[in-house]
Formats: structure tokens, sequence, C-alpha cells
């Protein structure tokens, strides 16, 4: 299942606190059994839906829904005076029209004029109207439509006669109550929507309060200067089915995107449509099926996926349809080589695909990547590479000339796109010249004069626009573009450096789970927690709450290896940071050594008990062996900037056991179906 779910928990205090449930928080955590390969849901655009309707309440949203009705009854209605066949059946805001002249002399004369509306036929277009739509937009509309003049009636004279389309009696009505919940009835003032903003902000920490190393999730710098563009009216107001004669702007950011990602990524080719890194492995996967059925090859189904792999691969494989044979892992995490090419000779007649991490999701380059493709290729696979660690390959290497044939990039992980809170995502695919052909294309191709981009024969669709999530392309592009080539790779060395330095620092405190040959981790590793849990009952959660403390987030905790947190610091931070999240993983090491020499009690501890929030720390009652100082200001750079959080510990089976949901209970739906 696609999407979030939010379930509904208590902390230790009692308190209600809201998480996301287990299953769609970490569906690569289920690999193959996860129901859907979504990692990243474009949560932050679903928020600015969201906080639209928070603004306007349910009575502002009706009060725009009735102008934009009004305005389409009022045009169809005009529109019927000048000859056209306005639509019979109910309609809400957009309005098909029969053409005297047929359609394309309706769109030129509208487009002489400004106005730009759909050809749906040779004989019909379609106007859509919305909340920004004025009367004297309605009036340019007729008079494009009354070959270039004011016919003898307007929006105004037409308005006191005209019936909405939806009028009571056709059934369509709503009559339910809708967006009851306070927080849709609140904030209907400019300085209360602010402020309420400002509350959420300071719940959530974010790169401004400090580093974020969720390992595998490249949480970089987005600079001021690459985001500026996303606000520009030339690129914001853009239609994605505008006709490309309006478009040359985007055109050429398209081309020069797409030449810069072809020269870092050693590919023939790249399709900028995927909108996620999970759209793009499903696009890089669908594109290998439709090469292999091009070659008459529909029995190859079988996709090899090393466990060092991302975790939503397994679950794009199975998707697609592939059934998936796992391989293991050495010593050192690298792909078990022999493993893998007896089961590549197994399944030699049936063999589509390899699914394979570069550098590994353990932290470490693999030193076989390129016999490990080489044997996929042998047997008639393709790779599919999946692009989460490009940070630790721009400038260095690539994955066309490791031996990848297909390949994502998450724009909003290595390329500077903001991620932060699940989105908005970019994740073009990479492709070598034989899977050219088969890139995905968009139904707009069929409009005359659209922005299309595909192959000769596309597998299909994986996005609503044809360029995806577009306007934030120019994020990616400037960030590209002021770096250059040895810029950009210097940031690749400066991300490997901080990890090593960080792995350094920290490996006689905690075990390096994985090292390269040379001793060496790529850009993130991993610290092994799990034998803590013997020598104190510290386990990983702990440790991660009591970050939270110190004024970090958790690096990404119990995965790819349960019971460990797999660190990336990325090229952005200062080697200040660095030290201080390293001074921090430290300090708990010795709060655990505390336990583990029997100075601190192995439950009633500072860990075990994180992370304190004000109420805790600012109660009547303080009943533990350890200080107020201890719990809230564990380091001397905590006191300067605080950040509290909200809830403390969260206990998570609960929160999975009650989901927020308004819909009927299967029983009831039934009964009503029946």
């Amino acid at each position: 299942m696609p999407g979030r779910i939010i379930g509904v928990s208590v902390d230790a205090q009692g308190e209600p606190a809201l998480r996301m449930a287990m299953q769609t928080r970490e569906q690569h955590i289920r690999r193959d059994k996860a129901t859907s390969n979504i990692c990243t849901a474009q949560a932050l655009l679903a928020n600015m839906a969201g906080l639209y309707a928070v603004y306007h309440g349910p009575e502002g949203l009706k009060n725009i829904a009735d102008k934009t009705h009004a305005l389409a009854s009022i045009f169809a209605a005009g529109a019927k005076k000048l000859g056209f066949t306005p639509p019979t059946d109910p309609f809400f805001d957009t309005v098909s029209l029969g053409c005297p002249n047929g359609a394309d002399a309706a769109v030129e004369a509208c487009r002489a004029k400004g106005i730009n509306i759909r050809k749906l036929d040779a004989s019909r277009v379609a106007a859509s109207f919305d909340e920004t739509t004025t009367p004297a937009d309605v009036d340019d509309l007729f008079a494009a439509m009354n070959g270039g003049k004011a016919p003898d009636f307007s929006v105004a004279s037409l308005a006191g006669g005209v019936s909405p389309a939806i009028a009571p009696g056709h059934g369509l009505e709503r009559t339910s109550p809708y967006l009851t919940h306070p927080v849709f009835n609140a904030y209907h003032s400019e300085h209360e929507m602010v402020r309420y903003l400002a509350r959420l902000e300071q719940k959530d920490l974010s790169l401004v309060h400090s580093m974020i190393a969720l390992g595998s999730c490249t949480m970089k710098l987005n600079s001021t200067t690459e985001m500026m563009p996303v606000t520009w009216p030339e690129l914001a107001n853009i239609h994605p089915f505008a006709p490309k004669e309006q478009t040359q702007g985007y055109q050429e950011l398209f081309d020069a995107l797409t030449e810069q990602l072809v020269e870092i990524t050693g590919f023939d080719g790249m399709s900028l449509q995927p909108n996620s890194g999970a759209s793009g492995e499903y696009a890089g996967l669908m594109a290998i099926r439709a090469y292999h059925q091009s070659r008459g090859d529909h029995h190859r189904n079988v996709c090899i996926i090393p466990v060092s792999a991302h975790g939503t691969n397994p679950a794009s494989a199975a998707m697609v349809g592939y059934k998936i044979v796992v391989v293991g892992t050495d010593e050192a995490g690298n792909i078990n080589i022999p493993e893998l090419k007896a089961a590549a000779e197994k399944h030699k007649d049936n063999l589509a695909a390899l699914m394979v991490t570069y550098p590994s999701t353990h932290g470490v380059y693999e030193d076989g990547i390129k016999d490990v493709c080489d044997t996929i290729h042998k047997y008639g696979g393709q790779v599919y590479m999946d692009g989460a660690n490009m940070n630790a390959q721009v400038g260095l290497t690539s994955p066309g000339f490791i031996g990848a044939d297909v390949c994502h990039l998450n724009l909003h992980k290595t390329f500077c796109i903001p991620h932060g809170g699940g989105g908005p995502g970019m994740g073009p695919i990479g492709v070598k010249k034989q899977l050219m052909p088969f890139m995905p294309n968009h139904p707009s191709a069929e409009l005359d004069g659209a922005i299309v981009a595909g192959g000769e024969t596309p597998f299909g669709v994986v996005s609503a626009a044809p360029y995806g999530s577009a306007l934030i392309l120019p994020i990616s592009f400037g960030y590209i573009a002021m770096m250059g080539s040895k810029g950009l790779t210097n940031a690749s060395k400066r991300a490997i450096l901080n990890a090593n330095y960080m792995a350094k620092r920290l490996e006689d405190h905690y075990p390096v789970l994985f090292k390269g040959k040379n001793g060496t981790c790529a850009h993130e590793f991993i610290l092994d927690l799990r034998p803590l849990g013997d020598s104190s009952g510290v386990v990983v959660e702990d440790v991660a709450k009591r970050l939270m403390d110190y004024g970090y987030h958790s690096p990404t905790m119990s995965w790819p290896v349960s019971g460990t947190l797999m660190i990336e610091p990325t090229e952005s931070e200062s080697k200040a940071e660095l030290d201080r999240f390293c001074n921090a993983m430290i300090a708990i090491r010795e709060e655990i050594r505390d336990i583990e020499n029997g100075a601190m009690d192995r439950e009633n501890n500072p860990l075990k008990h994180a992370p304190h929030t004000a109420s805790v720390v600012m109660g009547d009652e303080w009943d533990r062996p350890y200080s107020r100082e201890t719990a809230a200001f564990p380091a001397p750079w905590v006191r300067a900037s605080k950040f509290w959080p909200t809830n403390s510990r969260v206990d998570n089976v609960y929160g999975d056991r009650n989901l927020v949901t308004t819909h009927a209970s299967v029983e009831v739906s039934a009964e009503e179906t029946a």
C-alpha cells in the first residue's frame, strides 16, 4: 500500500503521540514482502495540499468550488451563444465543447489571445477553470472564440440567468460533512496560519539545528542559490502540457540537465520522467522487461538481488512480476561472488536482471563489481544499479563505466533537491543504448506540439506529467552547473573522507561492522551496537533516543543490519559538526560504561528514559538516579541551543495497532455493498 498511515500511540508519560505505522514507514525493511516500493512518498507536496485545506477550511473551499463552477457554467452558456456545442452531462470545472469550425481553429484563436485550451479531438476542445480565474479571463475567452472581438454579452450580463451545471436533483451534491477536524476550522487569517506553521516547524529537528547523518539518505546542503529558481513564475506557472513553443526555457533545461547527467553517469540516454527513486526503480526494471520481450525472451523473469542491495530493490522487482533470487555476502560485507555466479548459471535460461547498489548498502566498495556485471551479461541478463549511493561515485567512477545497463539517480539525494519529510523527489533513469527505445513516454505525445520524451517503443508511463516534478529540476541543474566537474569530484572525495574520519574516531568505542580491504569505508559506515545488549542491556533504540537529548537526529537504525546504526555525514558538514556528533556518540558510550560497571542501573538510566521532554525535566517530581541537567543538557553545546522533543519514548507496537482511519469497517462496507 503506497502512502503513509499514521498510528495513534502513547509515550512513556501516557501522552498521545502520532507515529508512522511500520508497514508503510519502512517498506524497504520488508524487502520482497513489501506491499509497495515507496520509500519517499512526496510528503512535502501532500503537506502543501493539506495546508491549503487548513487555511481555507470547509467554508473557504466551498466558496472556491462555487466560484469555479459558476464561471465554468457561465462559460458553457456563453459558448453556446457563440455557436459551440456545450456538454449535456453535468460538469464541474472543465467544459468540453463541440467546435463549429473544428478544434484546431478554436485552439489557434485562443492561443492568439494568449489563452491555452485543450484539443480533445478534431472537433472538440476543453477549457478548465479554477480559483485563480477571473470574470475578465472568461470575457477574454469569449472574445477569442468570437473572432477576436468582444461579443454582445459578458460574464456580468450572463451571471444572473445561468443555472449551475450541477443543480439540485442531479444526485451529485455532497451532503455529508467534511474537514470537521478542528485544525481545518481554526487558522483562516494569515497571522494565525503563520503561527500554526511556526509551531509545527518547532517540532521538527532539521538541518538548521544539526547534522542529520541518515545512512543511504544523503541529507546534504540545499543552497539558497539552487533553490531560488523554484520561486520564479516563469518556471512555477507553466502547465506540464503547455505547447512546445511556449516552453523553450524548460526544453533547454531538460536538454542541459540530461547532458550533464549522461556525462556524469556514463550512460547513452536519460529519462527525466520518473518522479521518485522508487518510480525510477520501477521504470528501469520495466525497460529491462520490455527489452527482453522485444527479443522474444518473455520467459526471462528471474532477478538476482544481493542482501547488500538497497531495500526497495526486492519490492520493485516484485512489482514488475520478477521472481527474486537472493544472494548473500561474505564476512567483509561484499557480494558472495561464487554464490552469485552459481545462481546466475542455475537461472541462465530465465535470468532477466541483477539489482545491485554501489557502493553497497554495507558502506563498502565492492571489489568484484565488474566481475559481477560481466557474469550477469554472460548469461543474457541486464544490470540494474541502484543510484542511492551515487554520492560516493560522482567524478570518481560511474555506473556506465562499471557495467550497469540502467541506473536511477536520486536527485533529492546526490544532486541536492531537498527530501526532508519525504519529498519532493525525482528519480531519472540513465540507460545504455540497447534500452533507450523502451524509455517511458506520455499520453501528451498525442497533443499537437506538446513536449514529449520517450523511446521509439516505450513500455508505458510512470508519471502524471511527461517530466515528472519538472519545477524542481532547476535545483539539480544549478548545483551541477555551479559545482562543475572539479567541484563535484571534490564533493565525492569529501563525503568519503568525512565518513572515514568519523569511523576512525568512533571505532574504539563502537565496532565498525564492515570495511574494505584497506580498512576504509565508502561514504557511509555501520556501527554495530548489538554487543551492548549483553554488556549493558542497551539496545540500538536507546542510543537513537538518547541522541535526541544531545540535539541530534538518529542515524539510520537497524538497517541494513538489525541492531546497528548506519551513518552518512555527506560532504556538506564541517569538521566541527562531525566532531560534535562523534563527541555525542562517545559521551553516550561513557554513559553505557556506567551501566556496565554498575555505576548506573540497567533499567533506570538516561538511555532507557530518553528522550527527555521539557515537561518531564521541569516537572515537580524527579525520582531518577541522575540529575535533571544530565537528562536535558548532557553536553555544553546543548545548553547554547536546546531542541526539546515533543514526546517521551513512544510505544511503537501500540501505534501499529491503532491506525488513524476514516473509512467504514470492512463489515459495514460489505453490508452496504450487498
